[in-house]
């Protein structure tokens, strides 16, 4: 059974949805203007600033207003406490195990974070496995997190699907491993690697994976 490696954050969940949920919510209830909103997804810049960046410029931001320890909380629990898994992925993820695959998250992050976003959407019951870098101490695009989501088995016939080039295409270039990128109304810029196939959405993605099989 070839593997189905999938990204997490903004692929198989909409992480900024949550996120952007989580500090309108923060927002209100510590009194401060409704427009920060835009400067706060902007600091974030879709999950990809580190977290202690994110942390430290709220922080001082609002540091007349709000405790770091109330910062903190929202950046640890804000998000993955609002994800959701959205019914056609979760219908892509079952049909794609029943053709064969074996879907295994490999996810960049913070290991009690990733993993409670992936329990709290109940992608813990649809998948093989996840791995986090946290957890193995490598950060894709490095193999070795590849290797360690296959915990053993074969690469060679494995696909990757995710939205992030430089870390999900990239990983899966340097393997060898045929990839599909979610475009998300972005063209592709990379010179260097290209996936395999761009693909708007999640579900396309692996719709496209399941009926090119292996």
């Amino acid at each position: 059974m070839p593997l189905l490696l999938l990204d997490l954050d903004n692929t198989l969940i909409d992480r900024d949805a949550a996120f952007r949920s989580a500090m309108a919510a923060f927002l209100a209830e510590h009194g401060l203007p409704a427009d920060e909103l835009a400067w706060i997804m902007s600091v974030d810049d879709d999950g990809y600033a580190p977290r202690a960046t994110v942390a430290s410029a709220l922080t001082h931001r609002y540091r007349d207003q709000v405790s770091p320890a109330a910062v903190q909380d929202v950046l640890d629990r804000g998000a993955a406490d609002r994800v959701t898994l959205a019914d056609p992925v979760r219908t892509a993820l079952v049909e794609a195990t029943r053709a064969g695959w074996t879907p295994v998250v490999v996810t960049n992050g913070r290991t009690v974070q990733q993993t409670r976003k992936i329990r709290r959407t109940g992608l813990d019951t649809l998948v093989d496995g996840w791995t986090v870098s946290e957890a193995v101490g490598h950060k894709k695009p490095s193999p070795e997190i590849f290797h360690a989501a296959a915990a053993g088995r074969p690469l060679r016939q494995a696909w990757m699907v995710g939205d992030a080039a430089r870390t999900d295409i990239a990983g899966a270039a340097a393997l060898g491993l045929r990839s599909v990128w979610l475009a998300r109304g972005r063209a592709w810029q990379e010179q260097e690697y290209a996936p395999t196939h761009i693909a708007e959405g999640v579900v396309a993605a692996i719709g496209h994976v399941v009926g090119v099989g292996w």
